[in-house]
């Protein structure tokens, strides 16, 4: 069974752009919605809205309030969440693949479009 959030939560989660570097992920529910449980890679999280969450990963819970704007590390894990707040929620997430080369390096000069 997947635990890709994009399959387990298909109305909550949808990818905005992928290479074989990052996936990018824009998350989006609204007060008292509830996500089933999924996995995320480690990913970099950027709030695009205010909002209050609670977390539940097997037997621990932790309730979380971000401003928007708030940009974070995510390490890897596994869980599910409720917005328990008063507001919608609306993040994204930049999840990491494997890392680059030296040649990707070289050959980079300012951003790519999806296509390239």
């Amino acid at each position: 069974m997947s635990l890709d959030p994009v399959a387990t939560n298909p109305d909550h989660y949808k990818v905005v752009f992928e290479n074989d570097r990052v996936r990018v992920l824009e998350y989006s529910d609204h007060p008292g919605q509830r996500t089933t449980p999924h996995h995320h890679p480690d990913s970099v999280m950027y709030t695009l809205s205010s909002f209050r969450r609670r977390l539940v990963s097997g037997n621990s819970a932790r309730e979380v309030e971000l401003a928007a704007g708030t940009v974070g590390w995510l390490p890897a894990q596994e869980h599910h969440g409720e917005n328990v707040g008063d507001t919608p929620t609306h993040v994204i997430f930049v999840e990491l693949k494997d890392g680059a080369t030296a040649a990707d390096a070289e050959a980079a000069l300012g951003p790519r479009q999806p296509s390239q």
